[in-house]
């Protein structure tokens, strides 16, 4: 029988779901050195202001910031690096498409460990208005309304 992988989250970018609409997501392989992962491992890793960029016919995440290994020495890439995604041929035509007829943008949603593998889930996002971001905090407030008062009313 097949083992079932575990997973285990190493980073999520929580601001995405503020900023953009989320409405596609993607799982895909990161190319990394060997400290990288050390540093990862570590949790020393921040995907805030990263984005995904088509070039080539590859995908390429920017802006990734991973802290350096402290006992990696010379063997040490930089943090700020482009690190190359990897996904099927298709689906990379697929987004580029997109990417580039509806104004969509790539947007890493999470870092994480699928067994001893690292993952990244990718975002297929569209940019939401001021009136939309109002809107979502109207209802979660909304939300936390309903709630308490249910809460109160269970005492």
């Amino acid at each position: 029988m097949a083992q079932k992988k575990e997973t285990k989250t190493i980073a999520l970018n929580r601001q995405v779901r503020h900023e953009y609409f989320v409405d596609e997501s993607f799982e895909t392989g990161i190319e990394l050195s060997g400290t990288e992962v050390k540093s990862l491992r570590a949790g020393t890793v921040n995907l805030k202001d990263s984005w995904v960029d088509i070039s080539s016919g590859e995908l390429i995440v920017r802006q990734m910031h991973v802290s350096p290994y402290e006992k990696g020495n010379i063997f040490n890439k930089d943090p700020l690096r482009p690190r190359r995604l990897l996904m099927h041929r298709r689906e990379i035509n697929r987004l580029y498409g997109l990417v580039r007829q509806q104004s969509y943008t790539l947007i890493p949603l999470s870092l994480y460990f699928k067994g001893s593998l690292v993952k990244m889930q990718l975002g297929l996002c569209r940019g939401k208005k001021l009136y939309d971001k109002r809107e979502d905090q109207a209802r979660r407030d909304a939300k936390r309304e309903i709630d308490r008062a249910l809460k109160e009313r269970q005492r």
